[in-house]
């Protein structure tokens, strides 16, 4: 009985692209329709199965729409969107939101309280400083991280009703620690409210399902093996669930022989380095499971699995340069063992 595989590979982030519009494929031998496009900087995928093209052409209109009405929005990297025009205006003046923007800051908020300032959406001074994207990286001096770190701080943002403020120059906001987990989860609700009871949604390998497909009882998601990107370790069946890895692997920069990740631990303003590679969670939401992985990953090994031992319904792995850690209920979603 063969189900449907997404290798799960550490997501990609950068400049975002947009791409019109087109109808979903029609529906393949194993019963999926598939419809993919270009946002959030990387490349969105929907798998799902609905027999009626009408009903699958709305969904995936309404959910392409959405997602780039997002981007479009939220992007740090848009100069013209609500978070590049905040960012433009610090040390100035306050921006106006509407009740979907501030909501939005408002979870911005509580990540970074329930993850004790790991997460935090003004981590912009010190992404900008430790630039992997860059041609030519570089080391910044210890003054330099210690400036950027005094503008790092969901506490020092002025909220007021229907206002954001960032008082100090050179301050700025970076949804990307959850943004593309959210938006999965969001898509997911569109879904439902199309009457679409079965779906896999796949943002840059942040990925969500619904069901089940036609051809088997769970979806098949591989997880990327740290050591062998592109390839899988393991593969788990997983039902009404959400996986997102962290890990630093992919993404970084080496100078005189050292590597350094793009993971920052905004405590200390370094990149991570506690022997980590990667760290896979499931989880009820995709913002849940992604929210967990970073935070265990910049934890470590020891703390970080036992905030995923304690938090309910999750379950995890860790997978550092000589072991791999996994929570008690991790090996039980393995559908790859005999």
């Amino acid at each position: 009985m063969r189900s449907t595989t997404v290798p799960h590979r550490t997501p990609d982030r950068g400049v975002t692209t947009t791409v019109t519009s087109a109808p979903p494929a029609p529906a393949g031998k194993d019963g999926l329709r598939r419809h993919s496009f270009a946002a959030l900087g990387t490349e969105c995928l929907i798998l799902f199965v609905c027999p009626e093209p009408t009903r699958a052409a709305v969904f995936t209109a309404a959910a392409q729409r959405w997602t780039l009405a997002f981007e479009a929005k939220y992007s740090r990297f848009r100069p013209d969107s609500l978070v590049g025009r905040i960012n433009a205006a610090a040390g100035k003046t306050a921006v106006e939101l509407d009740e979907e923007a501030a909501q939005l800051f408002d979870l911005a908020g509580q990540l970074t309280q329930l993850t004790g300032g790991i997460l935090d959406a003004t981590a912009l001074p010190l992404l900008r400083l430790w630039n992997y994207r860059s041609a030519s990286p570089r080391l910044p001096s210890d003054t330099e991280i210690e400036a950027a770190r005094r503008l790092v701080g969901w506490n020092k943002v002025h909220r007021s009703p229907g206002r954001l403020f960032l008082p100090e120059p050179g301050m700025g906001l970076d949804l990307g620690g959850f943004g593309k987990e959210y938006a999965v989860d969001a898509v997911i609700e569109i879904a439902r409210a199309h009457g679409i009871e079965r779906a896999l949604v796949d943002f840059g390998h942040d990925v969500r399902v619904l069901g089940h497909p036609d051809d088997g009882p769970w979806w098949r998601i591989g997880v990327e093996d740290p050591d062998a990107p592109g390839q899988s370790w393991a593969t788990l069946g997983l039902t009404n669930r959400a996986i997102a890895t962290s890990g630093d692997y992919i993404r970084g920069f080496t100078i005189n022989g050292r590597r350094y990740g793009h993971i920052l631990d905004l405590r200390t303003g370094l990149p991570v380095a506690n022997g980590c590679r990667s760290v896979t969670v499931v989880a009820g939401s995709c913002l849940e499971a992604g929210t967990l992985s970073t935070t265990a990953f910049v934890q470590g090994p020891g703390e970080g699995l036992r905030l995923i031992e304690s938090s309910f319904g999750a379950e995890g792995c860790l997978r550092t340069v000589n072991a791999t850690l996994q929570s008690r209920g991790f090996f039980a979603l393995r559908c790859d063992q005999a």
